[in-house]
């Protein structure tokens, strides 16, 4: 996740941080958010998720604070307390694009496709403006051109056909006969 995030935080004229929902958190739930957001954007992962855990203890239907959780996450290398959070953040604002993006690029990295391009698609649903669509875009190219270049991945979410299972369990009956036929 060395993309730059998808999200930005916007300040008022004081310097006081701006985002939705800001009336839900305590000035120090927001101290850590902001804080949080500074050491994720700096690259300092661990000390960004101590602050957005703190933020989330304190309220924690807070659907952007789960969000940044999770790419602080996935930033540390800490794969499923990421996509908890994310998917977390997902039910809270089910029109988060930034977390339906951050979800679709941890699906591709981690090499499950069909979920990235869930989330992709959701992503696209919940664009706003044009750079988001861009976004989505260029991430979808990425893995385009990786499914291109690498080998096929077998996609286990199909069942088996009916043949096949007749096939191997006709083998393993055969196997099974043979079995007890040389033990006797």
């Amino acid at each position: 996740m060395n993309q730059a995030l998808p999200f930005t935080t916007q300040t008022e004229p004081d310097g006081v941080l701006m985002f939705p929902a800001a009336s839900k958190l305590s000035a120090d739930g927001v101290r850590s958010f902001r804080d949080g957001v500074g050491l994720l954007e700096s690259g300092q992962a661990r000390a960004a998720a101590a602050a957005f855990s703190r933020v989330i203890e304190s309220s924690p239907s807070f659907a952007e604070a789960h969000t940044c959780l999770g790419a602080a996450y996935a930033m540390a290398s800490r794969i499923y307390p990421a996509f908890d959070h994310l998917e977390r953040a997902v039910e809270l604002e089910p029109h988060s694009f930034t977390a339906h993006f951050l979800l679709a690029q941890l699906n591709f990295k981690l090499r499950i496709p069909q979920k990235g391009y869930q989330q992709a698609e959701q992503a696209l649903r919940c664009a706003t403006s044009r750079e988001q669509r861009k976004m989505v875009g260029r991430l979808l190219q990425q893995e385009r051109q990786r499914e291109q270049n690498g080998i096929a991945r077998p996609w286990f979410n199909r069942p088996f056909r009916t043949s096949l299972l007749l096939v191997a369990g006709s083998g393993m009956a055969a196997a099974l006969v043979a079995l007890i036929v040389h033990l006797q």
